[in-house]
């Protein structure tokens, strides 16, 4: 009887496993157009960037060959180098910054019970919530009286302050996959809480801690709004408002391949950083999730 049963039952499994694979038909259908436009797209910015105006508009692109000086007019003349250094400098120190205060934040969080504790991790997720339009005002007349108005620092500390809740947020729960077998051990061996934590925990959790950087560094690059208001000269310029700049400039000289190189030079560090940090950021993503 049980021999019986078993080519029933893997004859009902086939009709199952076609209906499942019918029903996840449309799902990758939709996913491989939608790459193949964002290819599609990418190629062509590429593409004008390499040529001229005329070509552009003419629909011949390449069709005088390859003019690389326009990514060399846009790095020097149209001074998206200047903005390319701002934002890396912007960026890099807000990172600093965020993984400083957030991973200890976090660890205690995620480690330790006090009263409060619930409250100020519910205070982190309520904040990642907040639109930054509530608190424009109220950030400028600080920073206004503070006399930090047109000032990068002013424009670091919003940094900060904006991804510190999805920051600490994340790594709390990162740390909080940890064993704490490893933090016993740490005691036992007489290590304090903080030899503990910068010894033991934080290269543990290094996975987490790179994993939003890598986040709240593809949201920081590509940062409009608070650039907008708080360093609004020419010189203090991100690489979003150069190319905003720049995009209005073509209104009077028309030099559309400097704009298109202008564009790549804008995405491609994201690009390749997330290409690159594709498999740390899925690994960091997925620790913990069958703890």
């Amino acid at each position: 009887m049980p021999e019986l049963l078993v080519p029933q039952r893997m004859q009902l499994a086939k009709p199952a496993k076609r209906l499942l694979w019918l029903g996840q038909v449309p799902a990758y259908l939709t996913l491989g157009l939608w790459t193949l436009f964002l290819v599609f797209m990418v190629s062509w910015i590429v593409l004008a960037s390499l040529s001229t105006t005329r070509g552009i508009f003419t629909n011949d692109l390449l069709g005088h060959g390859f003019h690389f000086e326009n990514y060399s007019k846009a790095l020097g003349t149209l001074n998206m180098g200047r903005y390319l250094l701002n934002t890396l400098v912007y960026v890099c120190i807000a990172l600093v910054l965020i993984v400083g205060v957030s991973a200890p934040a976090s660890y205690i969080l995620s480690r330790f019970e006090f009263r409060g504790r619930r409250l100020l991790t519910q205070m982190f997720v309520a904040g990642m919530g907040i639109p930054g339009v509530l608190l424009l005002i109220p950030l400028y007349t600080l920073f206004l009286r503070l006399r930090l108005d047109s000032n990068p620092l002013s424009l670091i500390l919003v940094y900060v302050g904006i991804s510190i809740p999805f920051t600490v947020f994340f790594l709390t729960g990162f740390f909080s996959t940890l064993p704490r077998e490893v933090q016993e051990a740490a005691a036992v061996d007489g290590c304090s809480d903080r030899q503990t934590f910068w010894r033991v925990m934080l290269p543990l959790a290094q996975p987490g801690i790179a994993t939003v950087t890598i986040f709240n560094f593809l949201g920081l690059w590509n940062e409009y709004f608070w650039a907008l208001v708080l360093v609004n000269t020419p010189e203090q310029r991100t690489l979003s408002l150069g190319l905003q700049a720049l995009l209005q400039d073509m209104r009077y000289s028309g030099d559309w391949a400097g704009l298109f190189a202008a564009v790549v030079i804008v995405v491609l560090p994201t690009i390749v950083f997330f290409v690159w940090q594709s498999e740390r950021i899925i690994a960091g993503v997925t620790a913990g999730a069958v703890k």
